[in-house]
């Protein structure tokens, strides 16, 4: 038996229990220890009723159900298939081992669909992608069994801690894409486009004389904002309606900040109304009339995808990365007369993607060399009982940064709080005895 949070249908208390039964493990996946788990608002949507995902597993399988998408652990089983090949020395043996640090993302992709095949290589969009928290069994509980463990799961660096791991998987990572890799943050500079070296730490750190735009200052607009201060953004706006928010933006580098009215309702802005926006009328005044190069919607509420686009200079880019809960009608006519770019952006690769890169592996390097620092992120730590509650309470509003449950009770997966920032840990024994 194991400790986790579950609820048994959509917007009733979630509820912690000490009783549920460890998840079965799939012959090519692992089990894992959680360490560190992330409390994010995709989950506060799966509770909600929002998620497609969550829906149809309430309607194919028997409740509960337990959220979480956003951590990482310690590999304590390997599945059969894994099992078979982990002490093998041919050239097809796993690299994975009972005692690994590991960061798991939350796109779990097949690797043998249309979409993750070559020519496309577009795992993020796999047509049969697992999600712990959303397809399965998530990561509020001290043990996840996560399918496809060689493709996806992969091993954390020496000196990056579980709390750091567990904030790469899904906010940090998603960000990561949507700026740099859907919002082309890098893109004609010296001639590299978004698959080049320039993701890595030996990017000399020159300013890019481009504007990006961030609406919404939860933890993937944050995370947003981190990342475009990291690789050189020469403007970064932050636009929220917290000051709070839009402090903590500053801190990771925003260079300017501003705060939204929260409009009971959204009017149907045109041409002409436009000037009444005062977040529009504002963002032109930053950028000389011009708008941004880069509008990235990480709010997904109908005000910051709509201030998005009317705040995109011509010929922009904007990534829509927030999750809307409802249909939200567009001012195509803008777009398409002033050729700005609208793209989706969802989750981040743990193998090689369409740019040539494995985003989870770039960003645990970046990580470990110090380039970027998502434990700025991280505003506490907290118990699964306190996580509970802020996920639920994100009825009132976004939390100010991550909230990391760390703490699974007394004895969890082995002091589950503990950090242990290098190598394989020694404990998967103790923990095993638990199973």
């Amino acid at each position: 038996m194991m400790k986790g949070a579950t609820y048994s249908s959509f917007h009733t208390p979630i509820t912690t229990s000490t009783t549920l039964p460890i998840p079965s493990i799939p012959p090519d996946g692992a089990l894992i220890a959680i360490r560190a788990t992330g409390v994010c608002r995709s989950d506060w949507h799966g509770w909600k009723g929002h998620d497609g995902d969550v829906r149809r597993f309430f309607q194919t399988r028997s409740p509960p159900f337990v959220p979480g998408h956003e951590a990482s652990g310690v590999i304590v089983r390997l599945g059969s298939d894994l099992a078979a090949t982990s002490s093998s020395s041919s050239s097809s043996s796993s690299s994975l081992r009972v005692g690994d640090r590991v960061a798991i993302p939350f796109i779990l992709s097949c690797g043998t669909c249309r979409e993750c095949l070559p020519p496309r290589n577009r795992p993020t969009i796999c047509e049969r992608q697992q999600q712990p928290g959303f397809t399965r069994w998530g990561t509020f509980a001290e043990y996840c069994a996560v399918p496809r463990a060689e493709r996806n799961l992969k091993k954390i660096p020496e000196g990056v801690s579980f709390v750091e791991a567990a904030a790469l998987g899904c906010r940090f990572g998603t960000a990561f894409r949507a700026v740099l890799q859907q919002g082309r943050l890098l893109d004609g500079r010296e001639g590299k486009g978004s698959g080049e070296t320039c993701f890595r730490r030996n990017d000399d750190g020159a300013a890019i004389s481009k504007t990006v735009a961030v609406f919404g200052c939860g933890g993937l607009g944050l995370s947003c904002v981190a990342i475009a201060s990291a690789f050189g953004a020469v403007e970064i706006i932050a636009v929220d309606i917290s000051p709070k928010a839009l402090e903590k933006a500053k801190e990771l580098g925003a260079t300017r900040t501003v705060r939204s009215p929260l409009l009971p309702t959204i009017p149907q802005w045109n041409d002409v109304n436009i000037a009444e926006n005062a977040v529009y009328r504002q963002i032109l005044q930053f950028t000389e009339g011009v708008g941004a190069d880069l509008a990235i919607d990480a709010g997904g509420f109908e005000q910051t995808c709509l201030d998005a686009v009317w705040a995109c200079r011509r010929g922009g880019i904007v990534v829509q990365v927030g999750l809307p809960s409802q249909s939200i009608a567009m001012p195509m006519a803008r777009i398409a007369g002033r050729e700005i770019t609208v793209v989706g952006s969802h989750g981040f690769s743990s193998v090689e993607d369409e740019s040539g890169v494995s985003a989870l592996d770039a960003i645990l390097e970046l990580v470990a060399c110090g380039k970027l620092e998502p434990a700025k992120l991280v505003e506490r730590e907290v118990t699964l009982e306190e996580g509970v509650q802020a996920l639920m309470d994100m009825d009132k509003g976004s939390p100010l940064g991550m909230v990391m449950i760390t703490d699974f009770g007394p004895g969890a997966g082995a002091s589950a709080n503990a950090d242990a920032s290098s190598g394989a840990i020694d404990d998967a024994d103790e923990i095993k005895s638990r199973l």
